[in-house]
């Protein structure tokens, strides 16, 4: 196994305890919360059988790197997943290969380009796993990588949902391509709305950060764009909300056209 890492906040945490506990090195709480929340957590971390230690609210700051704690933080081993974004696509290939037509799950991705902030990462992380998002891309040279406040953010989808971070995206984008996974950036300036796009296929969702958006040459390597609507007096949504209306709209399509719709493991 790995060296371990720190997970903290009771979300992040509960989602080890519960998937994978053996993975588990230590759990450290504050005992002055007594409070049901704390209680009850503490009667799971007891019936997996994992260590706990007592530790004041500085120590567990320093151990976590934050004040958001909640009183509790754990060293774990890092999750054995897959290694490559071509990896995780040849094996979802592998899987549909053995399914009828109709039960063949297509792939979505979530593209990140810009987003820096950590918590509006954990975010997106959060509902791309609610959405079924199979991972997220992201530039190295300009993104935020996966962190404890990440972790905590993405209440346990950072353990979930693979990120990728690659040194040329607009090289990335051209390789989904030739595998014949459409790519559909958001931008305000699009003359289609989501609402008119096809995301029923094999897709890949690229938005940029709040602001900026995406740079120029994502964008030039986009497929198509399209625009999210805007009813009010706001002239953009948060990356994570973007994301979010993106993710389950391609859901939405997908279930009327597969009622049957999920995401397989691969």
């Amino acid at each position: 196994m790995s060296s371990p890492k720190v997970l903290f906040g009771f979300h992040a945490v509960g989602v080890r305890l519960k998937t994978a506990p053996k993975s588990i090195v230590e759990i450290y709480y504050e005992p002055t919360r007594r409070d049901a929340r704390m209680r009850q957590f503490l009667e799971r971390v007891a019936e997996a059988g994992v260590r706990v230690i007592e530790a004041d609210g500085m120590r567990l700051a320093k151990l976590a790197g934050s004040h958001g704690h909640q009183g509790v933080a754990a060293r774990v081993h890092e999750l054995k997943q897959v290694h490559s974004l071509d990896e995780l696509l040849e094996n979802l290939e592998a899987a549909n290969a053995e399914l009828p037509p109709e039960q063949r799950t297509q792939p979505l991705i979530l593209v990140l380009d810009g987003v820096t902030d950590p918590h509006n990462l954990g975010a997106c992380l959060r509902v791309a796993d609610g959405a079924g998002a199979h991972c997220v891309i992201a530039p190295k040279d300009h993104a935020a990588g996966i962190n404890a406040t990440v972790a905590k953010v993405a209440s346990g989808a950072a353990e979930t949902v693979p990120y990728f971070m690659v040194t040329n995206l607009a090289r990335t984008l051209n390789e989904l391509k030739e595998r014949n996974i459409w790519i559909i950036g958001t931008s305000d300036q699009a003359p289609s709305n989501l609402y008119q796009a096809d995301l029923k296929g094999p897709v890949a969702l690229v938005l940029g950060a709040e602001g900026d958006g995406m740079r120029q040459l994502t964008a030039k390597t986009c497929d198509q764009l399209v625009s999210i609507p805007m009813q009010g007096a706001v002239e953009s949504l948060n990356v994570s909300v973007a994301s979010g209306v993106c993710l389950y709209e391609a859901l939405r399509q997908r279930s009327v056209a597969a009622p049957a719709f999920s995401k397989p493991g691969v």
